[in-house]
């Protein structure tokens, strides 16, 4: 159904809020780098958890993952499912550390942790590396989910709509920083979840209930759509499940899912109010992320393979439907949904892109506080260089996206360029050993490797396994020919990170806080509570009833002991 004017009141309702939320945020003032980039470091913890999952969800990933289901079934979701592995390891392994470390982005984290020039020459590398190779490419893909929905549901020239957006949020983020963002990701998650279980609801009743789509995907597909097992998935070879159950997670950089926390899940770290609000608003995201937010974009996945079969581009299944079974005023919340995750992912990417280019390389290399006559003109500097460079990338990112047509060829692009770092983001807390030298070798085999794999036509899972192997044995390397970072870099870092691992020579006799057995028993029972929640669900929609209220029930007893744990 094409939108009519009650759906376009809604659209505009949410217009006007955004334009409160960013004057609210002016009032409230934007006075310091640490206000603009991390929300004044004092925000509780269920208002970061939400901001962290807003930010993921954005318009792209209800697309993808129709893609995906339209091509390997429910199981093709341990493409993305198995981060949650990484995401729980760094609730109780790796939250409490960012927060000690009192940083301001994770890249400044690397002069915390290294010392001389080549820590300064991987800061500033590492910001203008992924501020605008990565952070552009992600608005693209991101960018290209949002113009596929306006061009099936309005037919508005797509690129025009997004011209107007991209001017719209990067206004918005340079006048309200942070604050503004977390504060309307709360919001915005909410009409995102109202508006997809809409979706969901009417495209299930479209085809005459649950019952009739398990009848008419077992007619017109020839293997178990409906199965969680990749392994027995004859459309997904063993080699690729292997990949993502035992390497995507802890091997590439992938925002939101970074090895060890990072990018903007650790600016929201930086932005809770102590270690605790970090730890409960981390455990949160991974929560809403991988058991509350999927099964409405499954569903409707599931249902627009039998609707529109053979589509030429499976992602477009998504605003088909919506176009399908959304009644008047429905549509326009919908857009809404769509428009909200959108805003939320871009403002953060944004945001979190400028904190790179201002604060790790601006500040650091160009102009820095010392040549500033009092500290406040220092931070107004800052803050105006911030908004007129948050215009700038926004810029960017429409350009970028014209490089792209589908997004689940985004996220695979991304994992392959950065596979084998994660190793090295997950070992330098715990191993003193590794200094500056190895982290700057594996992200340029990291590069070398995607390359090669790309010239020699590697599939995914031949160049995650090529280009992981070749980087990890190059980074180690490195660090074994290099020479290890100062005993007083390393003292100083530990006196204030207090990481568990190999630190007894650097620790002056002081333990760490954390042990790793309480940690790991934490983070296999909030796996199982995450898996139990997302397989119940499945169970209770397809009738075996019974089973999914005992996985729900375990799960909740799970993540009732973990709370009291913590």
């Amino acid at each position: 159904m094409p939108f009519e004017t009650l759906d376009y009141l809604v659209v505009a309702g949410y217009v006007v809020l955004m334009i409160a939320v960013a004057w609210a945020a002016k009032v409230r003032g934007q006075e310091s780098l640490d206000d603009f980039f991390a929300g004044g470091k004092n925000l509780p913890w269920w208002l970061v958890g939400v901001s962290m999952v807003a930010t993921t969800f954005a318009a792209d990933t209800p697309l993808a993952i129709t893609g995906l289901v339209a091509e390997q079934g429910i199981a093709g979701n341990w493409f993305w499912w198995n981060w949650m592995i990484s995401g729980i390891v760094t609730v109780f392994i790796y939250a409490k550390l960012w927060k000690r470390a009192d940083v301001l982005t994770d890249v400044e984290f690397i002069e915390l942790r290294y010392g001389g020039k080549p820590a300064s020459f991987l800061r500033g590398f590492r910001a203008l590396y992924f501020a605008f190779p990565f952070n552009c490419i992600i608005m693209g893909w991101v960018t290209v989910g949002m113009a596929k929905i306006l061009t099936v549901v309005t037919g508005a020239d797509q690129w025009i709509v997004i011209l107007i957006l991209y001017g719209l949020i990067a206004l918005y983020i340079a006048i309200s920083g942070l604050w503004g963002v977390i504060v309307t990701d709360f919001v915005q998650f909410i009409l995102a979840m109202i508006g997809t279980i809409a979706l969901a609801y009417f495209a299930v009743d479209h085809i005459g209930g649950l019952a009739e789509l398990k009848t008419q995907l077992t007619q017109a597909v020839d293997y178990d759509v409906l199965s969680f097992n990749p392994f027995t998935n004859p459309k997904i070879a063993i080699t690729t499940a292997l990949i993502w159950l035992g390497m995507n997670w802890w091997a590439a950089w992938y925002p939101g899912a970074e090895p060890g926390g990072g990018g903007y899940i650790a600016q929201r770290m930086f932005s809770a109010k102590d270690e605790k609000n970090a730890v409960g608003g981390t455990l949160l995201f991974n929560i809403l992320m991988y058991a509350v937010r999927p099964w409405p974009w499954i569903l409707v996945a599931l249902v627009a393979m039998v609707v529109f079969p053979n589509l030429e581009d499976p992602e477009t299944g998504y605003p088909l439907m919506m176009l399908e079974v959304l009644p008047v005023g429905w549509m326009g919340l919908l857009m809404v949904a769509f428009l909200s995750a959108f805003v939320s992912t871009i403002s953060t990417q944004l945001n979190w892109g400028t904190s790179y280019v201002v604060n790790d390389f601006y500040k650091r290399f160009m102009k820095t506080p010392e040549e500033f006559a009092s500290k406040e003109k220092a931070q107004k500097h800052y803050v105006f260089v911030s908004r007129i460079a948050t215009l700038l990338m926004a810029a960017l990112g429409v350009g970028v996206s014209y490089f792209f047509d589908s997004v689940s060829g985004g996220w695979e692009f991304i994992l392959s360029l950065s596979a084998g770092i994660g190793g090295v983001l997950l070992l330098r807390w715990f191993w003193w050993r590794i200094n500056a030298w190895s982290e700057i070798t594996a992200m340029i085999a990291a590069m070398i490797g995607a390359i090669f794999s790309n010239q020699m036509g590697y599939d995914f899972a031949a160049s995650m396994i090529f280009t992981t192997t070749f980087s990890t044995i190059a980074w180690l390397i490195a660090t074994f020919i290099t020479k290890p970072e100062s005993e007083e870099t390393l003292r100083k870092f530990y006196a204030k990170v207090h990481p568990m691992g190999n630190w007894k020579k650097y620790s002056d006799g002081i333990p760490s806080p954390d042990a790793l057995w309480p940690s790991l028993i934490n983070i296999a029972m909030s796996l199982l509570a995450i898996f139990f929640y997302l397989y119940g669900l499945g169970q209770i929609f397809f009738f075996n009833i019974g089973t999914g209220i005992g996985f729900l029930v375990g799960g909740s007893i799970f993540v009732w002991a973990v709370v009291r744990r913590i």
